[in-house]
Formats: C-alpha cells, structure tokens, sequence
C-alpha cells in the first residue's frame, strides 16, 4: 500500500470515528422540521408566512424617505389565509406620491416571491390617511420627529 494510500484511509477512517462520535453526541438535539405550506395552513405556519412576507417587504424604502414601508407605517395589514393567498392593505404617504402607481405592485411582487405564497392581493386605501405617528418610534427618531 502507498502512502497517498495509506493517508487516503486514514483520513476516511478518521471522518467514520468522527461522524460516530458527533451523532452520538447529538442525538439530543431537536432538529425542527420546516414548515408545512401546503394548504390548509395552521394558524403557526400562517404566522410564519406572514413574518416572511413583512421581512421581505422591509427591504422597500420610500424613494423620498430613507425608511423602510413597513417602518414608515405604510403597511397597515398583512393577512394570510388557509390557502396561503396572501392579502396586504397599505397606504401612501400621499395620493399625489411618485410612486403611487409603480409601489402596490412592487409590494405584490415582493410578497409574491416569499416561498409558500400562493398568491398576493394588495389593496392600496386612503382611510385611514397616514400621519407621521403611523411611523414606528424607530422610524420617528430615525427621521429626527422625536
């Protein structure tokens, strides 16, 4: 047996032992199954999905205000049903904003693309309108209103 051989096998063996010990001593651990999308939803795996769907729509910033829309207090409700169709009712800071055409669909697209969303409707009101104390303190502080 060469020694490129030898090394090889060793190495191998090593990896066995290691893999024994490591799974013998995590055997306690509770590995946690992920969620279950298909419909009907439990009240848990809507939880999660919403959380999801808020995560990804922190990622949109107003063009005009370096604030996130969900901390902006743009997003007023974000409901996940059974079938995991997802329903998002938010606002504009203005009717008049720039975006008021191009950002419901940017919402939907972002809440489309959450893995077990099957499908998003955004309803854009103007009733309740937003004021500045829609914004998280966060937010407020962030933007010197504090």
């Amino acid at each position: 047996m060469s020694f490129l051989d030898r090394f090889l096998k060793e190495q191998q063996d090593s990896k066995v032992v290691d893999n024994e010990t490591k799974s013998s001593e995590t055997t306690s651990e509770v590995v946690k199954a992920p969620p279950d999308f298909s419909p009907p939803l439990s009240e848990e795996t809507r939880k999660i999905l919403q959380e999801k769907v808020v995560e990804r729509l922190r990622e949109i910033y107003d063009p005009e205000i370096p604030v996130d829309i969900y901390e902006l207090g743009l997003i007023y409700e974000v409901n996940v049903a059974e079938d995991a169709n997802v329903e998002i009712i938010m606002t504009l800071t203005t009717p008049h904003c720039p975006v008021a055409e191009s950002m419901p669909g940017d919402v939907q697209i972002r809440a489309q693309d959450v893995d077990g969303v099957r499908d998003v409707h955004v309803e854009l009101v103007w009733d309740p309108p937003w004021t500045i104390y829609m914004m998280s303190e966060a937010a407020r502080l962030e933007m010197g209103f504090m």
